[in-house]
């Protein structure tokens, strides 16, 4: 008794015609791939007061400026009142208030994506490098201090014209015993 050979894919149209289906998907997978902005939530508007989840900032509530084109959100403090920064925040990482701050005294088109990126480290690092005692401080360009000046400059105004605002933007959020974040309403 003789084993039959293969000599083509051809006697098999069933395990060719699957085979063409898989390489032609993962050519469609690749071409219709698109950067789209995410969608945020509804409640997530210029002005609203958010409260951070998660960071070096979370429990700290900060106003929101815009939305990027990535779909992170530019935030800040402001500095005078909380400390904190002008920076991006993931959407996902916020819980959004009920309270609003009208912010239309607050130039924002300058706060873009290439606005936060760092820039690119362009020594080589070495063993020298890295068993060094003392590490490097990064200073923070007079440019993104000056703006930071300007918009909390704007969004102060804003804010001392709503009475005991710039108190609750600079408490932290807390819970207590038996509070839940998600029956509450915010």
């Amino acid at each position: 008794m003789t084993i039959p050979t293969v000599t083509s894919m051809a006697q098999f149209p069933v395990a060719r015609s699957l085979a063409a289906d898989c390489r032609k998907s993962k050519t469609l997978a690749k071409n219709h791939k698109k950067n789209k902005p995410a969608k945020v939530r509804a409640s997530i508007v210029p002005g609203a007061v958010l409260i951070l989840l998660a960071g070096r900032f979370k429990g700290t509530r900060v106003v929101c400026l815009k939305q990027l084109n990535s779909g992170l959100l530019v935030v800040s403090g402001p500095f005078k009142v909380n400390g904190v920064p002008l920076r991006r925040v993931n959407p996902a990482y916020v819980i959004a208030t009920s309270t609003k701050v009208d912010i239309s005294g607050v130039n924002t088109e300058k706060f873009t994506d290439e606005y936060f990126k760092r820039p690119a480290d362009t020594k080589t690092r070495g063993a020298e490098d890295f068993f060094a005692q003392h590490k490097e401080t990064t200073q923070i360009d007079a440019g993104r201090i000056a703006d930071q000046k300007e918009t909390d400059k704007a969004l102060l105004a804003a804010i001392n014209k709503t009475p005991l605002l710039k108190g609750y933007l600079g408490a932290k959020f807390t819970l207590s015993k038996g509070q839940f974040p998600h029956a509450m309403k915010f």
